[in-house]
């Protein structure tokens, strides 16, 4: 009787072990350990970098960082799969509402700034562009860098997929209608990057902090080409960050995580972290720049 009754305890306390090893994989609580994020190919470099960071000074937590795209990352908070979502855009309504019907509450924090960068191959002569200009190129009305000043050489452009939040934020601010059918697909900025260093007529858009090399170098083979609001406005380049800050870069945006409810716990703690000054010098070695304060407003209504 008293074997029975000892290995009872024992298997009582491994359920106990094993429950608690499930809950805290949820990212539910405070007392959460184990930090799941996913989402936008922009950030996933920064957001590693990010929580390697905070896990060497914090060994008792665990934070996992994958890629996929912005959408992606949104689908996988409105399932309750992930405790932080990445993206590179704001999340879009349909997207709150089946997070609601799901009993999740989207709440954003902006992490850091991006200028979007258009680039070309670097021995393109072409130097600047109107957001017209290049919204009228992706959407297949301009073929020819000849229309532009550049060579007589028919255009050659690479994009993102639809489930891309730069996908999404360049459709929606820059083309304002539908890619055309002939923009290559790439899966990554990356990938972007080494397909436009090796097409003489290819151009491309990606993340600031895909063209930034160490101490802040433009990265060989490719050019980021100033871009101007309209034909009345002077063109701007990203690689300036007050161009950024002040807006005179007409492509400037926020780089998003998508929490459930106001965070709180560990995921809390590694927000603020990435919020504090020595994680905003990370996203400024990393090619991007200090949340400006028009979204540090965001920040603190969606953390206090």
């Amino acid at each position: 009787m008293k074997k029975a009754v000892l290995w009872s305890g024992i298997l009582l306390l491994a359920m106990a072990f094993l429950l608690t090893g499930c809950a805290k994989n949820t990212g539910e609580s405070a007392e959460t350990s184990f930090i799941q994020i996913k989402g936008s190919d922009t950030e996933v470099n920064l957001v590693q970098r990010l929580a390697e960071s905070y896990m060497d000074k914090h060994p008792e937590i665990d934070i996992a960082v994958t890629g996929g795209g912005s959408g992606t990352g949104i689908a996988a908070l409105i399932k309750g799969e992930v405790d932080i979502a990445n993206s590179s855009r704001a999340i879009k309504d349909e997207e709150i509402e089946q997070a609601k019907a799901n009993g999740v509450e989207p709440v954003a924090v902006a992490i850091a700034m991006d200028g979007l960068s258009v680039i070309i191959h670097a021995d393109n002569p072409v130097e600047a562009l109107t957001v017209e200009q290049i919204g009228k190129i992706f959407r297949g009305e301009i073929t020819n860098w000849k229309e532009v000043g550049g060579p007589d050489m028919e255009i050659s452009m690479y994009g993102r997929q639809s489930n891309s939040g730069t996908f999404v934020y360049f459709r929606d601010h820059v083309l304002k209608g539908d890619f055309s059918p002939k923009v290559k697909r790439m899966n990554g900025n990356a990938q972007i990057v080494e397909s436009v260093k090796n097409d003489p007529a290819g151009i491309g858009y990606v993340g600031v902090g895909y063209v930034v090399g160490p101490e802040g170098k433009q990265v060989e083979g490719i050019k980021v080409i100033k871009v101007a609001k309209d034909e009345n406005s002077p063109p701007a380049t990203p690689l300036d960050p007050e161009n950024v800050k002040n807006g005179s870069y007409p492509l400037a945006r926020p780089l998003y995580q998508y929490v459930n409810g106001k965070p709180e716990g560990a995921v809390l703690e590694f927000i603020k972290y990435e919020l504090s000054e020595e994680g905003q010098q990370i996203a400024v070695e990393e090619g991007f720049y200090p949340v400006n304060p028009e979204y540090a407003k965001l920040n603190e209504a969606s953390l206090n």
